[in-house]
């Protein structure tokens, strides 16, 4: 077995495990090192998007007969592969999804009885196939139906302190905004505002969102007067913002436009991409820690993904201006020339973790689940029209 396949087989198994106030950035603290220019990357073609995010899904599926587990990591996976099967149709990408998701019997880690966020994003491919099947067979989201009625309505409904770390927000966010608007049951969509609002302003004190930046720390460990990187500096962690922003995306699209709450969804969500957008590195990529460039710099491909499939989304949702359409470009051009393989092993990924030390070094070779489930999301948002 080659060393590819070898890094493949250790990403999977990896998957398996559950992963003063900060002033404003300053443009001295924002800028990456110096590298190619920053002249504006032009917009990738559709068939240039639609080769890309298909080699690297054709070449997971390839790699992994094995569809895995359905812990958070391979269901992150499995949310990107259904994003790209609604825009290109590709029967084998539907397929492989029904082989993992009747590989557990449409069943949640940890059972119906779970509170944790990790477990209920299988939920969000549940939910897929369910809309993408035509047939609306309810056993396929009776599982993630019951946890999240569980949380709402019987099992300690008052409890909002589940969603401690930022992560969460990508994980469980989008089904109770799909269960809520599924059932036409508004008390879903309280639950979620409940504990988002607890993540955002109350966790560990002040809540995790950094109002000065817009940016999120992963949990309350990185408040202010926690801990800081080598230099002194803020640890932003970067995937850990892309969790955020991926959760966002995910429940705005649910969500529609008028629905209670979702216009502090999509203010968050624009000032986390004016953030992003700040500290974007001239070769597209974002470094593992958003405040500290200096901080095991170089190119990182799971937070980046996240961000471009946020800023596509962003833009054409009209949340934030059209030159952000340049960060969306340069990330893009960033992705699939630097990190995507010619065979679409994709490349650069830090592995499961829950701050820049995590999984380094990160290298060429260095890929996981949910990094190439990210990578297809941002890829299906560029093909969305």
């Amino acid at each position: 077995m080659n060393r590819r396949r070898l890094l493949l087989r250790a990403a999977a198994l990896s998957a398996a495990a559950t992963p003063s106030l900060l002033p404003p950035l300053l443009p001295s603290a924002q800028a990456a090192p110096a590298r190619a220019s920053r002249a504006k990357a032009g917009p990738p073609s559709r068939d240039e998007v639609t080769e890309a995010v298909t080699r690297a899904a054709d070449h997971w599926i390839s790699a992994h007969a094995d569809p895995g587990n359905n812990q958070w990591a391979r269901a992150t996976f499995f949310s990107g592969l259904m994003a790209l099967h609604r825009v290109t149709g590709q029967a084998r990408h539907l397929a492989y999804a029904r082989s993992w998701a009747e590989k557990h019997d449409y069943a949640l880690h940890d059972g119906v009885s779970t509170r944790h966020a990790d477990d209920h994003n299988a939920g969000q491919a549940y939910l897929d196939l369910y809309e993408a099947e035509g047939s609306r067979d309810e056993a396929k989201i009776a599982a993630i139906e019951e946890s999240l009625h569980r949380m709402t309505f019987t099992d300690r409904p008052d409890k909002n302190d589940d969603w401690w770390w930022d992560d969460a927000l990508h994980m469980a966010m989008p089904p109770f905004a799909r269960i809520a608007v599924l059932r036409g049951e508004p008390a879903y969509a309280d639950k979620l505002y409940r504990l988002y609002t607890h993540t955002k302003s109350a966790q560990g004190g002040p809540g995790l969102l950094d109002p000065g930046t817009g940016l999120w720390y992963r949990d309350d460990r990185f408040l202010p007067g926690g801990i800081a990187s080598p230099g002194g500096k803020p640890v932003l962690w970067s995937r850990g913002n892309g969790w955020v922003a991926g959760g966002h995306v995910k429940t705005l699209k649910a969500l529609a436009g008028g629905a209670a709450h979702t216009r502090e969804y999509r203010t968050t969500l624009a000032r986390l991409l004016a953030g992003v957008r700040a500290v974007q590195r001239d070769d597209g990529f974002w470094n593992v820690n958003l405040a500290d460039p200096g901080h095991l710099p170089g190119p990182e491909t799971s937070g980046t993904a996240f961000f471009t499939y946020a800023t596509a989304y962003a833009l054409r949702a009209g949340l934030v201006p059209p030159r952000y359409g340049d960060v969306v470009a340069r990330a893009w051009r960033g992705l699939v020339t630097t990190a995507l393989h010619p065979d679409g092993f994709l490349g650069y990924v830090q592995g499961v973790g829950d701050r820049p030390e995590s999984s380094q070094p990160v290298t060429y070779e260095t890929t996981s689940d949910f990094a190439v489930g990210a990578f297809l999301l941002a890829g299906a948002e560029l093909l969305t029209r």
